[in-house]
């Protein structure tokens, strides 16, 4: 492991660490990435930025090295996206944690407003928005309000609300990127390691542990989808393995949710059945043939996980559950669902 920056013993504790772990990115991402974060406005010694390598073919630090009183720089054997998060989550120092992965960006202008809150509100989360168009970087942040829909009217500067009540009211939005949070909350909570939808697994768990959260309709994060980057796989083993993780997730935190008071037991079904439905609704999409599709629900029904709850969650999630809890509806579904991806 190499560093380009230690720890200072008399240092004053950053207010946030960014975590920004990466494997094999083009270095000019990398430095967008980190540049966007020094935009920020926060003192030198009011943030921590934590890069990991997750064991790169080449090594990046000699290209960093400008950075080197900004960054700390830790080079580490591949071990996947959730080992590199969780060996930065052991080097933070900060009183917030906000993950950043390193091809995307965060947006100055309009991450502002999480720093003012994380600075005023005492939170123990705050949610934002993000955007994939490149063009929002220029835009100013009044125009990154977004427009509420009828089921997004949880969005607003107002709060704080409870991440149980939060979980009981809204489908969340699981990507770790997707909100910056106090370390006080993690206690000894980590990302699974050795699968794919550690994000799942991750954030309804440290939501739920929240007392006080903000959500901020502002698009602070500049999400790309890369070609060749882990949520982009085609092939039959990919499609196999996503699935099979997904499912591993969906039962860990079924199980878990059996072990909580009666509320958060309550919030966490709702999350649970949501998953649900996104993987049922992913085996068809994916066109793995029918039987494999067949098998896969036949043993959600033997963990009562199917056919999913009958509770007024969504207006999607009713109509979803109404039409795959008949056989004709869901012969329909599996006949159609592919045709109509297909044309898109």
């Amino acid at each position: 492991m190499q560093t380009i920056q230690s720890h200072e013993e008399d240092r004053r504790t950053p207010l946030i660490s960014f975590i920004i772990p990466f494997y094999n990115l083009p270095v000019e991402m990398l430095i967008e990435c980190i540049e966007s974060v020094i935009a920020l406005p926060l003192d030198g010694d009011e943030r921590e930025i934590i890069v990991v390598d997750d064991g790169s073919d080449v090594c990046a630090m000699n290209e960093l090295s400008d950075y080197g009183n900004d960054i700390i720089y830790i080079r580490k054997a591949n071990g996947g996206l959730s080992d590199a998060r969780n060996m930065g989550l052991r080097m933070a120092a900060g009183e917030y944690i906000q993950f950043v992965d390193g091809d995307d960006c965060l947006i100055p202008s309009a991450y502002r407003q999480c720093i003012e809150t994380v600075k005023r509100k005492n939170p123990d989360m705050v949610m934002f928005e993000f955007t994939r168009n490149r063009k929002d970087f220029a835009h100013s942040e009044e125009e990154y309000v977004c427009n509420k829909k009828e089921e997004n009217l949880h969005l607003s500067a107002d709060g704080p609300v409870t991440g149980t009540e939060f979980m009981l009211k809204n489908n969340i939005k699981a990507t770790a990127w997707g909100y910056v949070f106090s370390k006080n909350v993690l206690m000894n909570l980590r990302f699974a390691t050795g699968i794919v939808h550690e994000d799942e697994e991750f954030t309804p768990q440290l939501i739920i542990r929240c007392e006080r959260i903000y959500c901020l309709p502002f698009k602070a994060y500049y999400y790309r989808k890369r070609q060749g980057s882990i949520m982009t796989g085609k092939n039959s083993d990919w499609k196999e393995s996503r699935m099979n993780d997904m499912h591993t997730v969906i039962l860990h935190l079924n199980n878990l949710a059996d072990t909580m008071p009666s509320k958060d037991r309550l919030a966490m079904q709702r999350r649970v059945a949501q998953l649900t439905m996104d993987y049922i609704y992913n085996i068809i999409i994916l066109g793995m043939p029918r039987d494999a599709i067949n098998k896969r629900i036949e043993q959600l029904r033997s963990e009562g996980l199917f056919p999913l709850p009958d509770r007024k969650y969504t207006q999607k999630y009713r109509w979803f559950r109404k039409i795959t809890a008949n056989k004709i509806g869901l012969n329909i579904l599996i006949h159609t669902l592919p045709l109509l991806k297909r044309e898109r």
